[in-house]
């Protein structure tokens, strides 16, 4: 089966309410504008994707979705296509938002959320990562003593380079879902198929069922720097990793 390595697009989701930065910012009341050391969180994961050589980018959004697309269009200054996607369910877990911009993805897409900020070497494995039509890949770390917030972090048990279980609550894990992924159909499949039955999915769903039939991937960042931003002590965090 031939390797999925072109015509690349880049998904943001950012269609949660994002309560916990509720505040934080004296600029915006939404978690994807808040700056970190000057720039939109949105803003950082826009410039990562095409980094990652991404042709174009489409963005779920969905709490806010008016005012956060017209701050994105009046602030980005790049040339690669921006696609917005409201996600009218984005009460619901986030792999919903994933399906509701299925329409827009192409064979190869690499996937984050709008609140995590990469080192470029993260980008970098993610670009040069190949994979086969059906798989799917997640970035994980296995600095397991470097994470700032184990406690909120989603954990990953991998063997032998493969996802084996995935959740914030199992108690064996060798290393941390980064939530950097790069996928195939075979994720969207995974989820659609998780919805139809209950009504509702989140990513994790997904990549566990995906990881029973052995096809999604566990790759190591190394050396690689990346913070989730979900609190204002991770938004302190990621300032203070962005400056070092």
């Amino acid at each position: 089966m031939p390797k999925v390595k072109t015509n690349t697009t880049g998904l943001i989701l950012a269609a949660g309410y994002g309560s916990r930065l509720a505040g934080v910012s004296p600029v915006t009341s939404f978690k994807p504008l808040t700056p970190v050391n000057g720039k939109a969180l949105i803003l950082r994961t826009i410039e990562n994707l095409e980094l990652a050589g991404c042709t174009e980018i489409v963005i779920v959004l969905g709490y806010g979705y008016k005012k956060i697309k017209k701050a994105i269009q009046d602030k980005y200054l790049g040339q690669i296509p921006l696609f917005f996607v409201f996600n009218e369910k984005y009460d619901l877990s986030n792999g919903v938002s994933i399906l509701s911009a299925r329409d827009y993805l192409s064979n190869r897409f690499i996937m984050t959320m709008a609140d995590h900020i990469f080192e470029d070497s993260l980008m970098k494995i993610a670009s040069d990562l190949e994979i086969e039509e059906g798989e799917a890949a997640l970035l994980v770390d296995y600095k397991i003593d470097s994470i700032f917030d184990m406690d909120d972090a989603t954990k990953v048990l991998s063997k032998d380079g493969k996802v084996e279980s995935i959740g914030k609550q199992i108690k064996e894990f060798n290393c941390v879902d980064t939530g950097l992924f790069v996928c195939t159909s075979g994720l969207l499949d995974a989820l659609q198929k998780r919805y139809q039955e209950y009504g509702d999915t989140s990513i994790s769903d997904g990549v566990q069922d995906l990881a029973r039939s052995g096809k999604m991937f566990a790759v190591d960042i190394e050396e690689g720097i990346w913070q989730d931003v979900d609190t204002p002590e991770m938004l302190a965090q990621a300032e203070k990793l962005l400056i070092n």
